[in-house]
């Protein structure tokens, strides 16, 4: 997993870890290596033994949009083998109580107050949530601050101080400090509104065609052989349509989407082909 623990990614890993632990009768281990928005994770599998035992909860940043931003030590199209699209889900905006805001509309209106003031948190520079936050501002003519961190669940704990002010969040990661009043959602990032959160607006209710999906995939290192990647995909699939997986990433906002491999090496360069337009019409920098 390339955050670290106690966010999303890790989550749903260790969700699906489990199940995978019962079904194949042998342990599954769980490695956080966290930094550069989960590049160094997706680099170490590219170059890890291709014979099946190590595998990865890749994430739509290293995977489409880093490689358009930076070097990143590998090509995911090549270097990583799709096994199978794990989870695809929209983000929450967050804020805390301290930046007293209520409303999308009420964000917006001070960011145009105070240009440069407002900052907002990401897993990383080329994280899903870097360029949800990017392209707000540039949908939103405001000029926001990034500030990267290490994974989720440390930009969490920032928000949660008042240190930064706004979180492009996965639900798993907010839910909690939602429903118990510590921030306070604003929007969701889908075309659609999101099944977690049906009364909350999404952006593109505001800012017209604005979309910024979150999906983590699951991937091995680019030569393994096929029939053990066909293995995995069918294992990986079983698990990920278990009602108690599916129960829990759903409830989690983190919502199942098993399929096959071809499927995802699809989607994948649908998404890299996205993004990587969207990062040179915007300039849009790791820095």
């Amino acid at each position: 997993v390339g955050f670290a623990p106690g966010g999303a990614a890790d989550h749903a890993a260790r969700v699906v870890a489990k199940r995978l632990s019962e079904n194949l009768g042998q342990t599954v281990v769980i490695e956080n290596k966290a930094g550069a928005g989960g590049n160094i994770a997706h680099q170490a599998v590219a170059r890890a033994e291709p014979d099946g035992s190590t595998i990865l909860l890749g994430s739509v940043g290293p995977l489409a949009i880093a490689p358009h931003m930076m070097k990143v030590g590998y090509d995911p199209q090549k270097d990583l083998a799709p096994l199978t699209m794990g989870m695809n889900f929209p983000n929450v905006l967050v804020v805390p109580p301290s930046l007293g805001v209520k409303s999308f509309a009420e964000l917006i209106a001070l960011a145009r107050r105070e240009p440069g003031t407002l900052n907002y948190g990401s897993p990383g520079a080329g994280s899903a949530s870097h360029l949800a936050g990017e392209l707000f501002g540039d949908r939103a003519g405001i000029d926001i601050v990034h500030i990267p961190f290490k994974g989720g669940a440390p930009a969490m704990t920032e928000l949660l101080a008042g240190r930064i002010s706004i979180y492009f969040a996965t639900m798993s990661t907010a839910g909690p400090h939602i429903a118990s009043g510590k921030l306070i959602p604003l929007a969701t990032t889908g075309l659609q509104r999101a099944p977690f959160l049906p009364e909350l607006p999404t952006v593109a209710e505001f800012l017209p065609g604005f979309t910024a999906t979150n999906w983590y995939a699951f991937v091995a290192p680019g030569k393994t052989p096929a029939p053990i990647l066909d293995r995995w995909n069918r294992e990986l699939v079983r698990a990920l349509k278990s009602p108690e997986v599916h129960e829990e990433l759903t409830r989690s906002g983190l919502l199942p989407a098993p399929g096959t491999r071809e499927e995802l090496a699809r989607y994948i360069d649908s998404e890299s082909r996205t993004w990587g337009k969207v990062i040179v019409d915007r300039k849009i920098t790791a820095n």
